[in-house]
């Protein structure tokens, strides 16, 4: 799951290079966007720990 938004920046940097700089801004942004949903659901998720 961790892996989505860095496949997203690759392909980001993919059209960087490519010239399509709107297609860049697209993809870095539904990146970011996806790491702040992974980072709230890693945030909010309860510790089981047993003492």
């Amino acid at each position: 799951m961790m892996s989505l938004p860095f496949f997203g920046l690759l392909a980001a940097f993919g059209c960087v290079f490519a010239g399509r700089r709107r297609a860049a801004l697209a993809f870095w942004a539904l990146s970011m966007l996806a790491l702040l949903v992974l980072f709230r659901l890693h945030a909010t998720d309860a510790l089981t720990i047993v003492l």
